[in-house]
């Protein structure tokens, strides 16, 4: 069973009222990465590729097609007994956008990432509602405590 807006809404901040939905909370971005590096993913540990901000030009970000890595304003806490999921807000994949990202386990609190993909040139405001986040109630055998707890807090 997925929770409430409200519910999502007391777990994630700062937000402004316009941000609670019915079923989650948006979430609004706050930079732009590109990855200039080559990343390494093994079964003993990871390396995370070096990145590059893209500079936004008066408050915009302007990306030709292409992957991008997006931050949130927000810093998000994910309740036990609750998993995170993050979808695209419908206007960016109306705009051939589309955002992905993992599952974001129960304990995890940080101000996180997520994968952008751009198919077609697209103007994006720093702030805009991106994308959002909902919680699933769910059996959890611990919480988080994996690398990237705390994350750009």
């Amino acid at each position: 069973m997925f929770e409430s807006g409200e519910f999502v809404s007391k777990n994630v901040e700062p937000i402004a009222d316009v941000q609670i939905q019915p079923n989650g909370v948006d979430l609004t971005l706050c930079c732009v990465f590109i990855q200039t590096g080559k990343g390494r993913i093994e079964k003993g540990g990871k390396e995370i590729g070096d990145r590059e901000e893209v500079e936004a030009k008066n408050g915009k970000y302007k990306l030709k097609p292409g992957g991008y890595i997006i931050r949130y304003f927000e810093t998000v806490s994910i309740p036990e007994g609750n998993v995170g999921f993050i979808y695209p807000r419908s206007s960016m994949l109306r705009n051939s956008c589309m955002v992905n990202t993992a599952v974001w386990d129960s304990g995890y609190k940080g101000k996180g990432e997520s994968f952008l993909q751009v198919y077609r040139e697209i103007e994006i405001e720093k702030g805009a509602r991106v994308a959002q986040i909902i919680f699933a109630r769910g059996e959890n055998s611990g919480v988080y405590a994996g690398g990237y707890q705390g994350e750009n807090l």
